[in-house]
């Protein structure tokens, strides 16, 4: 019995594993390493295992029936620990496309769905394996697409402003919620719960997929004019008669020369260390081998950060509208310090 346990197990996860291969294989920009998207793997299954201890307690504290808790509270406190690993990608600048969000949000539910699965294998065995097998696929899908939607959604949001905001990942969260809850109201018929998630996660993730690559073309294409023509202006000696040359002179009074020195170094530094890191990103994509980084790109982040760290955090704050847009500027810059 156990062996064929274990072989409903892998049938049920397998169809996951391979969609998160397939994500992992058709990443034309190549930002999410095998190592990462393993451990990745792993951390969802100590979410998973998390998920447990916080269900037991709270469950403990309900006073309704089982089936609605399954339906109104486990999906919050589920989709909450798969989100916090999420969240916490995301803040730190880890991730920064939706590409890589999908992966790792895909990676993160994955883990979540093989300790599940497991654990309803080993402990509520039903009679029909079928039964169990369609549940198992369902679910490993189900909590894979959900944590995947509310990866991408979140960086979508964050990615557009400079100084983010952890409500910026609520509608992300919310959206997971309410799949997940859906996919627990069709649970009296498994079959039929399965096939709903099946149909509906897919396109819900190609919708989102799709307009954040629109996102990104526009966002690559308009980054890219600007800051060419900010180190066009610099090195003709221009820049100063400029919109952002004078925002800068208007900064006149509140510092002094030798910062207003050092944030128009940082901005000519920003801009060429921005262009490295999108023909990077066009190098990715096109599968071209990405050369290592140099030692003058090296030294350029080096004097980037001692730079941030003389102009002073009232300084930096000043001189955001000129240096960054939207989230994904600070991302790129995380990006060529790996």
């Amino acid at each position: 019995m156990s062996a064929t346990l274990l072989a409903d197990g892998l049938i049920a996860v397998a169809p996951v594993l391979l969609l998160l291969a397939a994500l992992v294989r058709g990443d034309s920009f190549r930002l999410v390493p095998l190592a990462t998207v393993l451990g990745l793997i792993g951390v969802g299954a100590a979410a998973a295992g998390a998920s447990y201890l916080a269900n037991t307690l709270a469950y403990a504290r309900y006073a309704g029936e089982f089936e609605q808790y399954s339906r109104h509270v486990a999906p919050w406190i589920e989709e909450l620990l798969k989100g916090a690993v999420v969240a916490m990608l995301i803040r730190s600048r880890r991730i920064g496309l939706p590409v890589d969000a999908a992966i790792a949000g895909f990676a993160v539910g994955t883990g979540f769905a093989l300790v599940e699965n497991g654990y309803y294998l080993l402990s509520r065995p039903d009679p029909s394996l079928l039964i169990q097998t369609i549940r198992g696929f369902g679910t490993a899908i189900m909590h894979a697409g959900t944590t995947g939607v509310l990866a991408m959604v979140g960086v979508m949001l964050y990615g557009r402003r400079v100084g983010g905001g952890s409500w910026l990942l609520l509608p992300g969260l919310l959206a997971a919620v309410a799949l997940h809850t859906g996919f627990n109201y069709l649970l009296v018929r498994p079959a039929f719960a399965t096939l709903a998630t099946v149909v509906v996660l897919p396109g819900v993730i190609y919708a989102i997929f799709a307009a954040s690559e629109r996102s990104l073309r526009a966002w690559l294409e308009q980054d890219l004019d600007s800051k060419v023509e900010l180190l066009a202006l610099i090195g003709k000696g221009e820049f100063l008669d400029s919109h952002q040359g004078r925002h800068l002179l208007a900064l006149r009074d509140r510092f002094q020369g030798e910062h207003l020195a050092d944030m128009l170094c940082l901005l000519r530094l920003h801009g060429e260390l921005a262009l490295r890191a999108k023909g990077e990103l066009l190098l990715r994509e096109s599968g071209l081998e990405v050369p290592p980084l140099d030692e003058e790109t090296q030294q350029k982040l080096a004097e980037i950060t001692a730079l941030e760290r003389a102009i002073g955090r009232t300084g930096m704050l000043a001189l955001r509208p000129l240096m960054l847009s939207t989230g994904k500027d600070l991302w790129q810059l995380t990006l060529l310090r790996r």
